[in-house]
């Protein structure tokens, strides 16, 4: 069904893919434009959500770019008014910037550590900050948090990833802080859980890394972008308005089977 986001307004932090293919923030853009609605395409640097533009523009769809630095309150403030003075309304932001390092606990360095929790839940805070009055005056909205099924399992590997674990395990927490502190003012706010997907992040994996973690998926399948991208159309919809403080895993069955490998 065609339209289900027409009249909505959506701010994707970390829309553009960071190489070759289609990331979750390219498919959720493209889709929400596809659907209907106006899209602000927010990356650190324009070049690439200019792309992405261009993209959505020749499907006759409707996007604009901002750039910025999302951990700092500045630019998330004014990609939130950017957004207001092109578009007259906000009613939906994904937070989806997002990347990590390996080393486990002992390994991993208070640099590195802080610069994680910077890219991942930072920019989270920031952005929800920033849009919260924005969708009190539009009447309520939808806020939508990417996670990672390292959130709730950490790696089991001797990679590790602490910081990043730690990182998306923080955004649930945000996510039922958010969803309790504003349901009763129409806005809701839910988190999807991304599993084992097939994305410009991981394409500097090895044939072999990437066979193990399609292995470990109780589907034996890959999941996409686009995957992640329509959960977080029905989300951002009122299909989704009873829908609040919700952790939803999109990973083949990983989450509800508990099959992590050991």
């Amino acid at each position: 069904m065609a339209g289900r986001l027409d009249g909505k307004v959506i701010i994707i932090a970390g829309a553009a893919s960071r190489g070759a293919g289609v990331g979750t923030g390219k498919a959720m853009a493209i889709l929400a434009a596809r659907e209907g609605a106006k899209v602000t395409l927010v990356n650190r640097t324009a070049e690439r959500a200019e792309a992405l533009r261009q993209e959505i523009a020749d499907e006759g769809g409707d996007a604009m770019v901002f750039a910025g630095d999302i951990t700092q309150e500045e630019d998330a403030q004014a990609m939130v008014a950017a957004t207001e003075a092109r578009y007259g309304i906000v009613t939906g932001l994904v937070n989806n910037i997002g990347g990590g390092v390996n080393g486990t606990i002992v390994e991993v360095s208070e640099e590195d550590w802080d610069r994680v929790l910077q890219v991942n839940l930072k920019t989270a805070m920031q952005g929800t900050k920033a849009v919260v009055p924005a969708l009190l005056r539009a009447g309520g909205g939808s806020i939508v948090n990417i996670s990672s099924s390292v959130g709730w399992a950490g790696l089991m590997s001797d990679r590790g990833s602490a910081a990043y674990a730690t990182a998306k395990a923080a955004l649930h927490g945000l996510t039922h802080s958010t969803a309790a502190n504003f349901a009763n003012q129409n806005i809701r706010c839910n988190c999807i859980i991304v599993g084992t997907i097939s994305t410009p992040m991981v394409a500097h994996l090895g044939e072999d890394a990437l066979r193990r973690r399609v292995e470990m998926v109780p589907t034996q399948t890959e999941g996409t972008g686009w995957d992640i991208g329509y959960a977080a159309i029905y989300l951002l919809s009122d299909e989704s308005r009873w829908v609040t403080a919700v952790n939803l895993p999109v990973d083949g069955g990983l989450d509800g089977l508990r099959t992590w490998p050991r």
